[in-house]
């Protein structure tokens, strides 16, 4: 039997008899294929639990490698999210601190895809840049095909190397097919693909004032194939979207023009959450032509492929539905699944907490690549080759404020969460800070602030705060 040998640093890895491409061969780097969903919530997938969704392709990927149990987004919005997986950097150290055009400032941010191509990788992003609405090149791409702004459901827009090409048919499919088609060609050296979808982000209208429209169920367009797919199930609710939020005084605000939070009124509607779903069938199709195309070159086993999700989404759970930018943990929880098998084992497990912000680090260095210093992440290899200890107890949530919808405008916040507590810190609402033990409360609908016997578990959260803000830059506000 043919043995071959890749050689990462500091770890001696083999596999047996499989064809590899001359650049994986030469290099001993992995190619990389870095799948970024818009708005997937950890338990939309199959493997994460959802009792209906058909996810099988992307449930692969977590059984033949890692599942990360306990992985969350810094920050609940699209931008700054990306902005904190590409830099390895909180939102208050990069500068991308909404969904406003922050084009150029984008040009501008040290990204893991340029140290992986000083090290000799080929890069290309596919997809939904969204940070602004300039679709032009960003620095570290040798291909680049990027949807125009937010892009369309159907017939989009793509800038592809400079050159405007109108596309017919669904977004999703053809984001997918020039995945594949950049898989397929002949490569000289290891690549890295980061591929960003649209899906499952809906349709969304902008007002004159420059706030969206509220996406409902016609905004989340699947493919015409999925129209029907799950039709007549029933839509699992956690505990906390069926009671109208209680102990959240930033939340109870009464404001003109605008209702009061109710799960029934206010929150994701069944058919919302069917056309998400319907939507992510589209992007697993195409994980699973990735694996297919990855099969047929070879060079599967030699590929690290990566499935996560921007942030969250709500479904009811307190009464909200599109506000994902706040900290509770459905909108700060992600899938993450990792396959790589010279370095991960099947069906490995998870618990610790790891961020967005470890995506980088983590890529940089299965790269060989040299990330600039002060990056807030941490590699995760150490937990791809064992169960390491002592990994990390606390973490930095934060929030600017904007004015998108009316619900969240002034609502900036600052939070850290623990394995058993979370904080909430309103920077622009006094006496509304939220406090939950996560142990004896999970869906977060006690805010116990005020009870006497927290006072010393509040103020080592408030002391975490101020040390997490300082040690990365940043202050309380």
């Amino acid at each position: 039997m043919l043995h071959r040998f890749l050689v990462l640093p500091g770890l001696l890895l083999a596999t047996y008899g499989l064809p590899v491409s001359a650049a994986a061969a030469d290099t001993g780097k992995p190619d990389i294929i870095f799948i970024l969903a818009d708005d997937v919530r950890w338990d939309d997938l199959s493997v994460g639990g959802h009792p209906f969704s058909k996810t099988p392709n992307i449930d692969r990927v977590a059984r033949e490698g890692a599942m990360f149990r306990n992985a969350f987004a810094t920050t609940v919005i699209c931008s700054p999210s990306r902005a904190n997986i590409l830099t390895g950097l909180h939102t208050h150290s990069h500068g991308i601190v909404d969904n406003t055009d922050r084009s150029p400032a984008s040009h501008q941010l040290a990204t893991f895809p340029q140290w992986l191509q000083r090290s000799g990788y080929e890069t290309a992003f596919i997809g939904k840049w969204h940070m602004g609405n300039d679709d032009s090149r960003r620095p570290g791409f040798d291909q680049w095909m990027c949807l125009k702004g937010q892009g369309s459901s159907f017939d989009a827009e793509l800038n592809v190397n400079g050159r405007s090409e109108q596309t017919h048919g669904y977004v999703t499919d053809i984001l997918n097919a020039r995945a594949v088609d950049f898989i397929r060609a002949k490569h000289t050296k290891p690549y890295l693909l980061f591929f960003a979808h649209k899906a499952v982000h809906p349709e969304t209208v902008q007002r004159a004032d420059g706030s969206l429209s509220d996406p409902n169920a016609s905004n989340f367009i699947p493919a015409e194939r999925h129209r029907n797919l799950y039709a007549g199930v029933k839509v699992p609710r956690r505990p906390n979207a069926l009671e109208p939020p209680q102990g959240k005084p930033a939340l109870r605000r009464k404001l003109p023009g605008v209702e009061p939070l109710s799960p029934k009124t206010t929150g994701t509607s069944d058919e919302s959450i069917l056309g998400r779903l319907r939507m992510l069938a589209a992007i697993d199709e195409g994980v699973g032509e990735i694996f297919k195309a990855l099969e047929v070159s070879g060079r599967l086993d030699r590929t690290l492929i990566v499935f996560t999700s921007d942030h969250g989404y709500y479904y009811g759970e307190h009464g909200l539905s599109v506000e994902r930018r706040l900290a509770y943990e459905e909108g700060i929880r992600i899938p993450l699944y990792l396959r790589y098998p010279p370095l991960i084992k099947p069906a490995t497990r998870r618990n610790q907490m790891v961020l967005t912000l470890d995506f980088a680090p983590t890529l940089a260095e299965l790269a060989g690549a040299t990330p600039p210093a002060g990056l807030h992440g941490k590699s995760l290899v150490p937990l791809l080759r064992e169960n390491a200890p002592g990994w990390r107890d606390a973490f930095l949530i934060e929030h600017f404020s904007e004015n998108v919808f009316p619900r969240t405008r002034n609502m900036g916040y600052q939070t850290i969460r623990t394995e058993g507590w979370k904080y909430i810190h309103y920077v622009d609402l006094p006496d509304s800070d939220e406090l939950y033990d996560l142990n004896r409360d999970l869906y977060e609908m006690r805010n116990v602030i005020a009870a006497k016997g927290n006072a010393a578990e509040l103020a080592n959260l408030k002391a975490e705060l101020t040390r997490q803000l300082e040690a990365t830059g940043g202050k309380v506000r």
